[in-house]
């Protein structure tokens, strides 16, 4: 059967090659050439703006939205709406053709690229998707370079829209994604180029996830220790999933006073560590698990569900909740009713709180509390205590188990890992693979949790500042001399961001599991081992003696 499609992005990826006929994830190969053909797009527009930037011409208002906007829509499980894609489409040609109009009448003048010169009309859009996808690129280890990279940039991306959502902006970010695009563009880039442009990239990606910790704590208070409850009330409720805070406040405000209870599912669990965010007494728990599970745990919450971010599984034909879906910000699926914002960022969400009206209330799907809110500065708090265990031989090591989480069967190591690991380790955790063991009751070590969660998957910047803390408070040239390991699960782009931003930093000898991404060509690889002592898991038995004994 004749190719469909190719997409290798996630780690689910069909037979760990590539999607060619239909995404793992539920995207369609229409879907997917359209989204080959934004990012195509996209890199025109970056190599534009490139071009201006260097003659010190200033961008149009809307250049950093439409290119963090496109880049975020085309991240694992975020978007399934061929229109909502198509619409994205126009607005980065329609940029691209206002960028090169500036550049003509400054007399820019432009590098040559493929990508500069596409003008495609509405209805060649599939066809030219067709045309303009990672394949495009012949050589295997630029083009494993060049896929590392706009990945890097999706998660780069996803992260600066919350923080933007939040009054704050850096334009050299933006001026980077724009210079990585048009380099990713280049069919002349260099092996040696594009792996120095790799190791740019964490280094922006650090930037970005600090703006954001800046973003949601200037916003909302430094998260703190904070018991979450897991069951239900009794009262109708609006489940919010995804990664975006400023949603979720808008949704509380509304709710206020409506006899609604509002519910946190996935990576939005972190809301409920904000101070500001806790205030509001409608936030009344958590339901659910990871975003894989949504199919059975989504049938039996009764109310409606509001997608802020990625993480959307396409629901069965007969799912009883697919009438209920909202979706905000980068997100879309057939049928499913999109929420915009006005100018000044607001939305209305009286729709989605008139439909909650009408539901009964949740049905408890598991009982109790979970524990997190172990962000830097709350981390910082417990120093003295921490530093007195580890000097003490209390506490042997730390053991970082930030990431994903999947419905792979593989995936079930890391909660094997967890439940294996000596009596005396500390689990560092952030994103949804806390899901795999943030229930298992693994105790405390002199009153400190044996899993501390920081929040969302941004949150693995707090591990950052916390080594680095460690390292000074130590003594010790290296966040590598510290007892600190890493073993770390991937599945998207945001993933792919964060392990770009510790590679900048130095940070040596990280796992990653469950299996190697298939975008990294065997070359490149041996590159990301001999540097970096990059490497991937193995056996329980084999990882914790290898990183723990």
């Amino acid at each position: 059967m004749e190719q469909q499609m190719f997409c290798f992005q996630c780690q689910e990826t069909a037979f760990g090659t590539g999607c060619v006929f239909r995404g793992v994830c539920g995207k369609q190969p229409s879907t997917a050439h359209l989204m080959d053909l934004l990012l195509y797009a996209l890199k025109g527009v970056g190599t534009v703006a490139t071009a201006l930037n260097k003659a010190g011409i200033a961008m149009p208002e809307e250049t950093a939205s439409v290119i963090v906007d496109g880049l975020f829509s085309t991240i694992t499980n975020a978007n399934f709406d061929n229109d909502s894609i198509s619409e994205k489409i126009t607005s980065a040609l329609e940029l691209k053709r206002s960028l090169l109009a500036l550049a003509k009448s400054h007399n820019v003048v432009l590098p040559k690229a493929n990508a500069v010169t596409l003008n495609v009309v509405p209805a060649d859009y599939e066809t030219t998707g067709k045309q303009v996808g990672v394949l495009m690129e012949p050589d295997v280890n630029c083009r494993s370079l060049k896929e590392l990279v706009m990945y890097g940039l999706k998660g780069m991306a996803a992260y600066y829209e919350h923080a933007s959502r939040l009054g704050h902006a850096d334009p050299e970010i933006i001026t980077f994604m724009e210079k990585a695009l048009a380099m990713t563009a280049q069919t002349s880039a260099t092996v040696e180029t594009l792996t120095a442009l790799v190791l740019e990239t964490g280094e922006y990606g650090v930037k970005a996830m600090a703006l954001l910790d800046k973003a949601n704590t200037e916003s909302y208070g430094n998260p703190e220790i904070t018991h979450v409850n897991i069951g239900v009330g009794s009262r109708p409720g609006i489940l919010v999933s995804g990664h975006d805070l400023r949603d979720i406040e808008q949704l509380l405000e509304q709710t206020q006073g409506t006899g609604i209870d509002v519910y946190t599912h996935g990576e939005m669990l972190p809301a409920h560590y904000y101070p500001k965010l806790k205030k509001y007494s409608n936030l009344v728990g958590n339901y659910g698990n990871a975003w894989w599970k949504q199919k059975e745990e989504f049938s039996h919450f009764n109310g409606p569900i509001v997608f802020t971010t990625n993480c959307i599984v396409p629901p069965l034909p007969n799912a009883n909740y697919r009438d209920r879906v909202f979706t905000t910000n980068s997100t879309g699926y057939p049928g499913w009713k999109h929420i915009s914002c006005n100018k000044s960022g607001h939305k209305d969400f009286s729709e989605v709180i008139q439909l909650a009206r009408q539901c009964k209330a949740p049905e408890a799907i598991e009982q109790g509390e979970l524990l997190g809110g172990f962000a830097h500065n709350q981390v910082f708090a417990l120093a003295d205590k921490i530093v007195a265990a580890v000097k003490s031989g209390a506490i042997r090591k730390f053991v970082v188990m930030s990431g994903c989480d999947g419905r792979m069967k593989n995936r079930n190591y890391y909660a094997d890992f967890a439940k294996a690991l000596p009596k005396d380790v500390v689990i560092l955790t952030s994103g949804c693979a806390k899901y795999k063991y943030n229930k298992l009751g693994l105790g405390d070590i002199n009153g400190i949790p044996r899993v501390l969660d920081a929040g969302q998957c941004n949150d693995s910047y707090s591990w950052v500042v916390v080594a680095l803390k460690l390292k000074e408070i130590f003594g010790v040239e290296s966040v590598n001399q510290l007892p600190i390991v890493f073993n770390i699960a991937w599945y998207e782009q945001k993933a792919v961001i964060v392990l770009l931003a510790l590679l900048s930093l130095g940070i040596k000898n990280i796992h990653i599991g469950p299996t190697l991404p298939a975008f990294v060509s065997p070359d490149v690889l041996k590159v990301l081992q001999e540097n970096f002592g990059l490497g991937t898991i193995t056996t329980v038995d084999e990882d914790i003696k290898k990183m723990i004994d």
